[in-house]
């Protein structure tokens, strides 16, 4: 397909989810929550509790940035090696692993494939190669959880000291949660001290808007719980009789999402951080 093409097929595509979307959004506020102990559908992998066999990454695996897929390739939700995985095959096993709603598990898969170039029906990838950093790509600077693509070009590889860090910035329930506000706090201080210590920094409104849904990924599908994150994204485990905290029936969809991520977003203010940052940058 040509440009033309392409861009005409997108509008169509996105209109359809977002409209999917919202049909589903409504239909969460009419039924019943899924029950405590059963959010994960029985049949697949982490019903009733009990994940598949947990074994990290070995060397010729392919990971990336993102520590809930890493964790579904850990378990061997997704193929262990991390290579190999069709787009088709995301969109199906994302759904009862993390309970994001059927428009979700569509629009990101295929958001990834028109992103690398490739057949979002026919073609396969490998983990890392969703971690491309351009203008175009979604792997972005300031992480919660990476060194920056100038320091750290394989992004699979976790930054242990910005987790710490994260963690124990919470302060909701006696530290044991992590709020909207922490998110905002924690992610003024990454940008800032990203902007001040790496020349080659840039973080467009887009990479903004995407690191902030990330970081309410951990708030939705994982409630902020501190300690179900210190697995997540310190071995990319997902803890035994862990499910999602997300009970709508059809799962958390795009329009309930935004309900976090734009707060979070707004919530940023790097300016209290630039002074102290650029002062330990001239130490350093």
């Amino acid at each position: 397909m040509n440009s033309v093409t392409i861009a005409i097929y997108k509008i169509f595509l996105y209109s359809g989810i977002f409209v999917w979307d919202v049909v589903l959004s409504v239909g969460n506020l009419v039924r019943f929550k899924r029950p405590v102990g059963k959010v994960t559908p029985e049949g697949h992998p982490g019903y009733g509790g009990y994940w598949p066999e947990y074994r990290a990454a070995q060397e010729g695996d392919s990971r990336c940035s993102c520590p809930a897929l890493n964790a579904m390739a850990n378990h061997g939700i997704i193929a262990r090696s991390g290579r190999g995985i069709k787009f088709t095959e995301l969109t199906e096993k994302i759904r009862p692993t993390y309970n994001f709603s059927p428009s979700f598990c569509s629009f990101v898969p295929h958001f990834a494939a028109f992103m690398l170039n490739k057949s979002y029906s026919k073609d396969t990838f490998d983990l890392e190669e969703l971690d491309l950093h351009s203008q175009n790509g979604i792997e972005h600077d300031a992480s919660l959880t990476r060194l920056d693509s100038a320091f750290q070009p394989k992004q699979g590889e976790k930054h242990v000291p910005y987790i710490e860090e994260l963690l124990s910035s919470a302060t909701g329930n006696d530290g044991s949660l992590l709020t909207i506000k922490d998110m905002s706090r924690i992610l003024s201080k990454r940008r800032a001290e990203s902007k001040a210590n790496n020349p080659q920094y840039s973080l467009s409104y887009f990479h903004k808007i995407f690191g902030s849904a990330n970081s309410s990924t951990l708030l939705r599908i994982f409630g902020g719980r501190v300690d179900d994150m210190r697995s997540v994204l310190l071995d990319e485990r997902l803890p035994d009789q862990w499910e999602s905290r997300v009970r709508e029936p059809y799962g958390l969809t795009l329009l309930a999402f935004n309900r976090t991520v734009l707060p979070v977003e707004w919530g940023i203010d790097e300016s209290k951080w630039a002074g102290k940052t650029e002062r330990e940058g001239a130490h350093a």
